[in-house]
């Protein structure tokens, strides 16, 4: 049995794409009346399947240029190290994915920053510093193609 149907597929499909829809104007989209809507939303926080409601910003507007991705690879792969160092890189603001990948390294990072100097001092002050890391490999965004929060439902 599936957790999402159709409707509740294109209930996430419209909140995706605009998260202050209201209950009424998704409803009208589907053909279905405010109470079932608001049932369905309720639902599918209540199960996790909704996670929680964000506003993207325009990282240019803010001064936030320099986007880099960084290959992490520790000196052990244990869980203890994986752990340490995922509880300290949580606490980096300016990491902001991080994810355990298989292949020759173990964490990708996605970072913002204002620009190189600004990077290079959160390089050589936080993330170099993390305890167990052994290497980091930093590659520069020159040119954003596609950024998309929208996960195909």
């Amino acid at each position: 049995m599936d957790i999402v149907d159709a409707t509740d597929r294109k209930i996430l499909d419209l909140l995706q794409q605009n998260a202050h829809l209201t209950i009424q104007d998704i409803g009208k989209q589907i053909n279905l009346s405010k109470t079932p809507v608001h049932e369905r939303i309720k639902r599918l926080e209540r199960e996790g399947i909704i996670d929680r409601y964000v506003t993207i910003i325009d990282k240019k507007k803010l001064g936030n240029l320099l986007m880099v991705y960084c290959q992490v690879t520790l000196d052990r792969q244990t869980r203890d190290s994986f752990t340490a160092f995922e509880v300290d890189v949580r606490e980096l603001p300016e990491v902001l994915e991080c994810n355990r990948v298989s292949g020759t390294f173990d964490y990708l990072l996605k970072i913002v920053s204002r620009d190189m100097d600004t990077y290079n001092h959160f390089y050589q002050e936080q993330l170099s510093i993390i305890p167990g890391t052994l290497h980091i490999s930093s590659f520069f965004v020159m040119s954003e193609i596609k950024n998309s929060t929208v996960v195909p439902v």
